[in-house]
């Protein structure tokens, strides 16, 4: 018999030693300053605190950071889940043989092309020829990295800008921008949260082999930029089971929005569009690759129902931020009554 509890304990010192050598200490003392300084703490027991907490909750110092865990008590500390812990389900869970088709934009398009709802093109099977047709034919088109990750490679090209498409392909090929996407046309409600940037919705999903459970709901919001991405400016919130925010938007600077601050839409009890038909069409995403059964889902909204942007096999952690939500307990609890671990 395998065993697991060993494994766990193994694979959790691990961990813990590749952190301690990675840790970069006057990163940690400059946010220590920052959550000092708005919670009125001294800032050298913070600084201490974000380090014990690291190996007690394996919690990575941004997590301490969004989460108040300078005001949270041990218990309520307990309850949340951690990207650390994200991290170790998704290499637990996930076969590593499939996430290709996850991690790799081309291959993910490919492998879910029914629910994509956009035309793309990897100019890697392309000449110079196809790829002006492409982009002629669309105006405008996203421009990625195949394998990025945070929203790092990606780009809008506009038509109107090229002048010679043989060196707008070899920019592309030097910058491994290989798949051009057109761009998605989001529900107008949408838009109406920001308009430079599609908004998206993160749903976090485990598939049991028989039942798909939902783990969170994100609503991830730009705020004047390309893309919504946290670690591009972007904010978020959570949303209910019904698809409304139920709290401030906050972005990784610790900042709070209960209105947008670009296009004064509320925040605050948003309602997201055709909800209930994102949670059927996330249901059938998550049974496409069993082999993959823990996947963060980026799901556009446009009029005529959602479209899947990607598939993340090693998602980050969202949850509700206690200082402007009032929800001082995370969901961890609810991962693992989901997943049993």
């Amino acid at each position: 018999m395998t065993d697991t509890k060993g494994l766990g304990l193994s694979r959790r010192l691990r961990y813990l030693t590749e952190r301690v050598a990675a840790v970069n200490l006057p990163r940690v003392w400059r946010t220590a300053g920052t959550i000092a300084a708005s919670a009125g703490r001294n800032r050298l027991s913070i600084f201490v605190d974000m380090l014990v907490s690291s190996v007690s909750y394996e919690v990575a110092f941004q997590d301490y950071q969004d989460w108040d865990f300078h005001d949270l008590t041990r218990a309520e500390r307990r309850t949340f889940m951690t990207h650390p812990k994200s991290n170790h389900l998704a290499q637990k869970l996930n076969a590593p043989e499939f996430r290709a088709q996850f991690a790799d934009k081309s291959q993910f398009n490919s492998v879910f092309a029914e629910h994509i709802g956009r035309e793309w093109l990897d100019i890697r099977d392309a000449d110079v020829a196809t790829v002006e047709a492409f982009v002629r034919r669309h105006g405008s088109v996203m421009a990625k990295v195949p394998d990025s990750l945070g929203g790092i490679g990606i780009g809008k090209r506009n038509a109107a800008e090229i002048e010679d498409f043989a060196a707008f392909y070899d920019d592309l090929s030097e910058g491994r921008q290989y798949v051009l996407e057109e761009l998605i046309t989001q529900h107008p409600e949408m838009a109406a949260l920001c308009t430079t940037s599609v908004n998206t919705l993160r749903v976090v999903t485990y598939f049991d082999g028989t039942t798909v459970h939902h783990l969170a709901y994100v609503l991830k919001i730009g705020n004047g930029g390309a893309i919504d991405n946290f670690s591009h400016g972007g904010m978020y919130t959570m949303l209910d089971d019904d698809g409304i925010a139920i709290a401030p938007a906050f972005d990784g600077e610790n900042r709070t929005f209960a209105v947008h601050p670009v296009t004064d839409t509320p925040i605050v009890g948003f309602q997201v569009p055709l909800f209930h038909d994102v949670l059927q069409f996330v249901d059938d995403l998550a049974r496409t690759v069993p082999e993959v059964p823990y996947v963060g889902w980026d799901i556009a909204v446009t009029e005529d129902g959602p479209v899947v942007i990607e598939g993340n096999y090693n998602t980050g952690v969202f949850q509700a931020k206690p200082s402007v939500s009032g929800i001082r307990t995370g969901l961890l609890p609810k991962y693992r009554e989901a997943i049993g671990f």
